[in-house]
Parts: structure tokens; sequence; C-alpha cells
């Protein structure tokens, strides 16, 4: 115990215990004409007359014990004999927790939070503490109306482990305020100025230096339960913060709340979800969340997980549904109740179900359960009533806002039309809706099919990457496993324990499996070891070592706070990957916009390791009688200077990037028109009938294809492969690439090969040169019209 007032925490006071004001009180008393109130108010002056430092004060709190008699006699109207079971209320100074008397009450509740209790106020930092302790000053001393007060509690726990919160009001007539000789003038223009600077707590300590003035006294602090009102409040900010939270944190907060709230350590809170078009309950997917009412499974029809008594209640009549004694009613049903089994068959002993229903309409059902008995009943069931609003709207917003994302990912991921085809969507659902407002039984919503259009197909690809991202893990496993050694090595050397050894052995066979025989599993085994084995170990049993300490923070200021991994290679392989897609595609798609007007056609792009493009151009598309294959022509002619360029860009700017890769363009030739069709189940356009399929099987194999009778790839860094297989494109192409040769965007050697035969498709060859690379100070495209006016010349 504190053997003075004195405090860590600075105040603009100092204070002296004293009941001079209190006594002051029983000096008037002692004049009244009724004798029984002046008979007393003597004999508690005469108390006070034998020990004159009660009314002068004192700081040294070992009088506390050695004027215990008189203190208890001079305080007893204060606390009275008959409401000391009652009444929670101690006296206390100012800000402070020195306990100079109390109830009984109080005393109880104290004893049953424990020995290693610390009374503090729980919702004012030490700032406001400070300020809060000026504006005493102000009001009482000086006089001005100034209200700083705030509703102030205490945590307290029980002897089951539950916090209750209690509400604090203070009576502080019995204090005296002096100003000593250090604090400063307080004047009027003084107070002004505070008003307005609330949070300049300098300026505070300016004007009232810490101890500048003295409180002499006590205060009467009283207590009140208000558990209840600040679980609710709880709930409250606890759903107003569940989207930014982890929901494992939110589910442990949700629950730590009703613990509270039924003031019970045992209580446990689940969700389950009602899917009306299936009249079934299902699990919240996602989340740690579980249903005690599905148990392990994923989704239940309501009427085989409810008997028909809680089917009416829940389902039916949306009220509360409660089981005061889960193993009774097992016994009197056999356990043929769905509900009571599955309860019964996790342990749960008690359990109230409230439905989450607007207007209704039933949208969830919250479960609350304990494993004792009779915890959960019909009765403390009516506490759910004040909470229940703010659950409703939470879900109700939850839902809203999974709704919203899924219909954002929806328009960005899958639905996103190009402006070339816009207007065939639009016809579409014109008709659509006419035939809705005609009142057509089976209105259809009609495909979208585009016939006759040439496709055109093209990539910029990263060389090996693959390999190039297994190294960069293997790099930063190896540099992981390497750091953790260094710091067992020193840790067995300060205590050699076998579990360290344990631990050397099996960092040395991660580094052994890592060089001769990395799999895909090793990366999360490795993870995983390292993160429940080792992370455990370094946060509660090497920081006891101070030698170790440096080494070991220096190793979690490495790890990455998402991946809770060493991400460094690996950040600069996926860094590298993420710039080349967004610089090439913002190539492409600034080059588009010239492109279409040209003559429109359809365009998309995805990004992988590189960015991939498809066009697709014709009548069909354009809804116009205008279209020639000079169009065609011209397209193939830019689809090439713009491969070019996003070659030239990505070479001269290589040296930003974080990590050094190859890339490698090709482009596929298909001479035949076809018919795309947009798929309403997959959200895109893709090519329709069984002879058009083939286009799709080459484009996704063709660059992995080898010459013919080699292991070379086709694709290769710093060429150009133009994969066809009709020889009237070989021709075409061939002017293409000798009119770019003289433009120097391509090199004088070139290449004709044969490809080796693929999956339902042979035949295929390739025109294979290299690019030229310049400093792009030249941006200047040719177009169709220039090659054939070059020809003739």
């Amino acid at each position: 115990m504190l053997k003075t007032l004195q405090s860590n925490i600075v105040f603009p006071f100092s204070v002296k215990i004293s009941f001079n004001k209190l006594l002051n009180q029983y000096d008037q008393l002692a004049k009244s004409e009724n004798a029984l109130i002046a008979s007393k108010a003597n004999e508690i002056l005469n108390v006070a007359k034998q020990s004159p430092v009660l009314r002068d004060g004192f700081t040294d709190l070992s009088y506390l014990n050695t004027y215990d008699q008189d203190i208890r006699v001079i305080l007893q109207d204060v606390f009275s004999h008959v409401l000391t079971l009652n009444e929670i209320k101690f006296a206390t100074v100012p800000l402070g927790n020195a306990v100079l008397a109390s109830t009984q009450r109080f005393k109880n509740i104290v004893k049953d939070a424990g020995d290693n209790f610390d009374l503090l106020i729980k919702n004012m930092p030490e700032e406001d503490l400070y300020i809060f302790g000026c504006t005493i000053i102000i009001s009482m001393y000086y006089g001005y109306t100034l209200n700083f007060k705030r509703p102030i509690y205490y945590d307290i726990p029980d002897k089951n482990g539950i916090l209750k919160t209690y509400k604090v009001l203070y009576n502080a007539d019995f204090i005296e305020i002096n100003p000593t000789k250090d604090a400063p003038k307080f004047t009027h223009q003084d107070y002004e100025e505070l008003l307005d600077n609330f949070d300049d707590i300098e300026l505070w300590k300016q004007k009232f230096p810490p101890n500048s003035y003295q409180f002499k006294g006590f205060v009467v602090s009283s207590l009140f339960d208000v558990t209840d009102d600040q679980s609710i409040s709880n709930i409250k900010s606890t759903l107003i913060e569940m989207n930014k939270q982890k929901k494992e944190s939110f589910m442990e907060n949700f629950q730590d709340v009703f613990q509270r709230l039924f003031s019970r350590k045992d209580i446990n809170v689940g969700f389950s979800v009602f899917n009306k078009e299936n009249n079934a309950l299902e699990q919240v997917y996602g989340s740690n969340v579980k249903s005690y009412l599905l148990n392990k499974s994923d989704s239940i029809c309501c009427s085989d997980a409810l008997c028909l008594f809680s089917y009416e209640k829940l389902i039916e009549e949306k009220s509360y549904y409660s089981i005061s004694d889960v193993n009774k009613l097992y016994q009197q049903t056999q356990g043929k109740e769905p509900q009571i089994a599955a309860l019964h068959d996790q342990g749960i002993q008690s359990a109230i179900f409230a439905p989450i229903a607007e207007e209704g309409k039933l949208l969830a059902v919250l479960e609350l359960v304990s494993n004792q008995k009779g915890a959960l009943n019909s009765i403390n069931a009516n506490k759910l009533i004040d909470v229940m609003p703010f659950i409703l709207t939470a879900f109700k917003r939850a839902k809203e806002e999974e709704e919203n994302q899924i219909e954002a990912i929806i328009q960005r991921e899958c639905t996103s039309i190009h402006p070339s085809v816009r207007w065939k969507f639009e016809e579409a659902a014109k008709a659509f809706r006419k035939e809705q407002q005609e009142g057509k039984p089976n209105p259809n919503f009609k495909r979208i099919r585009f016939k006759n259009v040439y496709p055109l197909f093209g990539q910029i690809d990263v060389k090996g990457s693959s390999k190039a991202r297994n190294e960069a893990t293997l790099k930063d496993l190896l540099l992981q496993l390497k750091l953790v050694k260094n710091i067992i090595d020193q840790a067995i050397a300060l205590e050699d324990l076998p579990i360290y050894n344990q631990i050397l052995f099996q960092l040395k066979d991660f580094e052994t499996t890592l060089k001769d025989n990395f799999k895909v599993d090793t990366e999360q085994k490795i993870t995983q070891f390292l993160h429940t084995e080792i992370e455990p170990i370094f946060k509660f049993q090497l920081q006891q070592h101070q030698s170790l300490k440096e080494d070991i923070e220096d190793y979690f200021s490495k790890i990455d706070d998402n991946l809770n991994v060493i991400y460094y290679y690996r950040k600069n392989f996926d860094d590298t990957i993420s710039l080349i897609n967004k610089n090439m595609a913002s190539i492409i798609d600034r080059k588009q916009i010239e492109a279409q007007q040209m003559y429109p056609h359809f365009f998309e792009r995805f990004k992988t390791d590189g960015v991939e493009h498809n066009m697709y151009i014709g009548e069909a598309i354009t809804k116009e009688n205008s279209f020639n294959e000079i169009y065609l022509y011209n397209l193939r002619l830019w689809q090439m200077q713009v491969m070019c360029e996003m070659e030239n860009v990505y070479y001269n700017y290589q040296h930003q990037y974080p990590k050094a890769l190859d890339v490698a363009s090709m482009i596929l030739v298909f001479n035949q028109p076809l018919t795309i069709r947009f798929r309403t189940d997959e959200k895109h356009f893709d090519v329709d009938g069984t002879y058009n399929a083939r286009y799709e099987v080459v484009k996704k194999r063709v660059d992995k294809a080898n010459i013919k009778g080699t292991d070379q790839r086709i694709t290769q860094k710093g060429k150009l492969t133009i994969v066809y297989s009709q020889q009237e494109d070989e021709v075409e192409y061939l002017q293409y690439v000798k009119f770019l040769q003289a433009k120097k965007r391509l090199a004088n050697n070139l290449e004709i090969l044969e490809l080796e035969d693929l999956q339902g498709v042979t035949g295929l060859k390739a025109i294979r040169v290299d690019i030229l690379y310049s400093d792009l100070n030249e941006d200047k495209y040719y177009t169709y019209d220039d090659l054939i006016t070059n020809n003739k010349s």
C-alpha cells in the first residue's frame, strides 16, 4: 500500500486528507435545539478534538490505521450502518483510489475482485484527468461555470471473473481548495483562452502548474451497477465496429459483451442464417461464427432442424425459444427432437434462440448457449429485448454491404461490356423489358451473338515466371531459416536445452528439403512451423535473454505483417509482375483509343503473368454496312506495332523494376471469320460452335509449344513470334514484317519455323523475328495505307 498520497500521475493540485468541512457542519449541529442531534454532534466533535490532525489534514496514509476508530466515528452519518449492505460507497481523495472508509457492500465487491485488483477510472486518459482537475479549481475556487462532467466508470470483476461496470457519482461537498504560492494569477482572459484550447495540455499546465493548488478534504464516491446498460452500449459499439475488425476478434468481443449482459462466463454466441428460398438454416459463410442448431452441418431444412413447437415459435411466430434443461428434455423426448439432440451432442445444457426478423420476415437466428443447466431460460431471455433492434440493424447493414460488394465484384470482374458491343446488349434489354411490360408469361433475354467476325490475339508474357516465383520463395524461406538458426545457436550457447537442439535439427532438415526437393507443399509446412513453433518461443521464452532481444526484434521487423513470413524476394517478384502488367496494360489501353477511331471493334485484355488481349472485328459488331477487309489488315499491322512498342517500353524501363525479368511477345493469326457469343453463365464472350473452338484450344496452348524436333519454346525473349496455319497468312504477315523492318521496328533476321503438333491441332507454323529497340524518341505509327504506299514506291 502507498505510504503517502504522492502519485505517479501529475495533477494541478496536491491533496491533504482532512475532515474539517464535515466537522464544521457538526459545529453548527452542536447548536441545534434538538437535544439528540446536538448531543451526537458534540460527541463527534469531542473525538475530533482529541486528534487535531483530522481537522488540520495529513498526507501520511498510515494515519488511516492510527486514527481508524476516530475516522469511523466522524464518518458515521456519511456511512450509515443501516445501509452498509445496500449502498456501494466509499470515501476517497479527488481523482485518487485511496479508500478512507466504505460500506460493507463495497468491501465485499473489492474482496471478490481479488488481491491484484486496482481501482482505476477506466474511461479517462491521464491528460483528461489533469484538465478535469483544473476545471474543478476553476469552478469551485474561481466560480466560473465550466462543465467538464463526464460519466466516470469502474470495471470491477466479480468472483466469477465477469467484469461488472459501475458508474461513479462524486460528492465534493467536503473539499476546500486553495492556491499555493506557486499558483499563477488566474484571470478572466485566461478563462476565455482555455475555452478554445481543450487539447492544449501545455497551456493548461501553464495556467495551473502541477501541485500549484491544494485540495484539503475528501470526497464521497457512490457506485451504481450499470453493467446491463453498459453491455447494451458495448453491443452497439461492437456491431458498429464489426466491419473494421477481424472476424475472429469481433466474435470474441461480441461473446464477451453477452457474457457481461448475462453475468456468466459460460455463455457462447452463435448465428444461423435463414434461407427463405430453401426454408433452411445455414451457417454464416466465411467466418468463425458457429451455429449450435446446425452443429457441423452447413445447411439444414428448418423442419429437419427444429421440432414442431420450436418451428412454430422461431420460424412462424418469430418469437424467442428457450430451453433451461437440455438433458431433461432429451430424456423426455428420447432424443428424437432434432434441436434437443443437436444441443445434447455438443454438451449444451441450456439455450436461448432469438429470431432476427423485420416486418414479419425472418433473416437469421441468434443462438445463446451454456453448458450449465438453467443458466439460460425464458426469464433472462427478456434481457435481449433491448439488444435485438441493434443486432437487426447491424445484420441488415452487413447483408446490404455483402450484396453491394457482390454486385460490385460482378460489375467489375464479370459484366464489363465493351462500348463497341453495348448497343447489342441495350437492344436485348429493351426487348426483354417490352415483353415484361406486355405481360408475356416467360420473357426471354435474347442471346448476344456476333457472326462472321475476325479474331486477333496477342500476348506479352513474362518468361520463366513460375521458375522465378519458386526461386524467390526459396530465397525468402532460406533467409528466414538462416535468421532463426542464428538465434537458436545463440540460445543454445546460453542455455543448452533439448528443445533447441530439436529445432536446430528441424531447421537443417528444412534447408535440405528446400535445396534438394522443393515441392508445392514445402512452403506451407515451413511457414506453419515458423508460425506455430518458432514465434511463441521468440516472443515468450527467449525475450527474457537481453543478449537475444536485438536479434529477435530484428527478426520480427523483417516479417510481413499480413503474410507472417519474410516477404522480400517474393515481394520484388510480385511487384515486378504487377508493374509489368500495369505498364503494358496502360500502353495497349491508350493505343486502343486510337485503334477504335480507325474502325470500331471489340477489345478485351487480361492480366496474368503478362498481358493478353483479344480483338474481334467485323460487320456484325459495327451494325453498319461499312466493313471492308482492309480494316482487318490495318488492325493486324497496328497490333504488330503495339507489340513492338510494348517491348520497347518494357526494356527501356526494365532497370526500374525491382527484379530483372524477361518478356516474350506472340501474335496468333486465325484467318477464318467465326461467331462469338456472350455466355450469360460465365459473363464473357467466347467462340460459338465446335469448329470455332479450335481457335480457343490453340490460344491456350501455343505459347508453350516447342519448335518441331527440338525442346526449344517457340516464344523467345527479344523476338516477335507470329503463329499461323495457312500459306496466305504467311504471305500477308511477311509483308508486314518487311515493312516494319524498313521502319527499324524489326531486325532483318527472320525465321519460318514449324511447331510441334498440339492436342487436336496440327500444321502450325511461325514467323519469328528479332525486335529492334530504340530510345522511344519516335512515336509514330504506320497504317495499312502507308504500307500500300511504301510497296508502290
